[in-house]
């Protein structure tokens, strides 16, 4: 349970019932005396002592398991362990302070035999345990569902913004123009060269279109819109660019967020290859690493806002949008980083999860 709203009115309700208790507790005691008000009174705040101190026990602990929460069975069986403690310590604790009490105020606390103490508490104990943790896990589940809400929220704020991209940096008006500039001057020098660069034009208009409202694809998909785009940028830049890749076929079925590679290869061109006179060398490689997918696009040109050093901030709106579909989709278990080269050059590298 985290520091929330949530929390502090769960705090609230647990000394309201347990000033329910005690209250109940004394009036009880008051219908067959009339002193010794405190007796009652110790009796419960010795159990809500104890009690609250085996939740935060419990909780401290098992805590780590809260990611379980979508695996009932398997969040109960770590909760589960714990009863046995309850069972143990509770009896020891609440009753130690009893007698305490009683000795401090000169009086001596009498009460059942053990076996019966610990068989009444016990069962008690048990009672009081399935009741919390249940509350527990249907508090976790809301919090998990609103998170879950959040993240899917996040996602469909990035992808619509990929969208946006899509139209108006991916596949802008300046890039179609000069595509078919490219392909007009061709085709009174080398047909074959245009004709090739206009189908290749059509099957990244083709992948985009094929991609559709999803949030992820697979790499075999993700790799032909980059290939034409590539492919195309290459022939336009054709004495200046030098592309190589190196592919781990096995990977192909690995999902990578949608659009994902082509903004960073975009990025090499705009801020690289158009404003270099010599040729630019760039690498691009998807690979292994355990469960790990790593891809990297890497040029022999770029520099970075801060040369030197490795980059955690984004490098246009392109950069953004990827890291934040990044941490929508995967959390923690995805990275992405800038880092210049010496002595020149960008690595973009991207790491995701692959089960595949």
């Amino acid at each position: 349970m985290r520091p929330t709203r949530t929390q502090t009115t769960i705090a609230i309700a647990w000394v309201l019932f347990w000033m329910l208790m005690i209250t109940t507790a004394v009036q009880e005691y008051l219908r067959d005396n009339d002193h010794g008000v405190w007796k009652p009174i110790l009796w419960e705040t010795s159990s809500a002592f104890t009690g609250t101190l085996l939740i935060v026990t419990q909780r401290y602990f098992t805590r780590k398991y809260d990611h379980l929460i979508s695996s009932p069975l398997r969040w109960f069986a770590r909760q589960l362990v714990w009863l046995p403690a309850y069972w143990v310590v509770f009896v020891p604790i609440a009753f130690g302070i009893r007698h305490a009490g009683y000795i401090l105020a000169g009086d001596t606390y009498t009460h059942l035999a053990w076996p019966q103490v610990f068989l009444y508490e016990d069962v008690k104990m048990t009672v009081y345990f399935f009741i919390f943790t249940t509350i527990a896990f249907g508090v976790l589940s809301f919090h998990a569902m609103l998170d879950e809400k959040l993240r899917v929220e996040r996602i469909n704020a990035s992808l619509r913004e990929a969208q946006l991209l899509r139209l108006s940096q991916q596949l802008q008006p300046h890039f179609l123009f000069n595509a078919l500039n490219t392909i007009s001057s061709l085709m009174h020098s080398d047909v074959a060269r245009a004709d090739a660069m206009l189908i290749q034009l059509a099957d990244v208009l083709r992948a985009t279109l094929d991609v559709g409202e999803q949030h992820e694809v697979p790499l075999e998909l993700e790799l032909r819109l980059l290939r034409g785009y590539a492919s195309l940028m290459s022939e336009r830049f054709a004495d200046r660019v030098h592309i190589a890749w190196h592919i781990d076929e096995s990977l192909l079925a690995c999902r990578v967020p949608v659009m994902s590679m082509q903004p960073l290869l975009e990025n090499v061109f705009k801020h690289t290859v158009e404003r270099r006179r010599q040729n630019t060398a760039i690498t691009i490689s998807i690979a292994r690493e355990d469960d790990v997918i790593v891809l990297r696009l890497e040029d022999d040109g770029g520099v970075l806002s801060a040369p030197g050093a490795t980059t955690a901030k984004p490098s246009g709106i392109g950069v953004r949008n990827l890291r934040e579909r990044l941490a929508a989709l995967y959390g923690a278990r995805a990275s992405f980083n800038l880092t210049q080269l010496a002595p020149a050059g960008v690595r973009a590298e991207m790491r995701l999860p692959c089960v595949s």
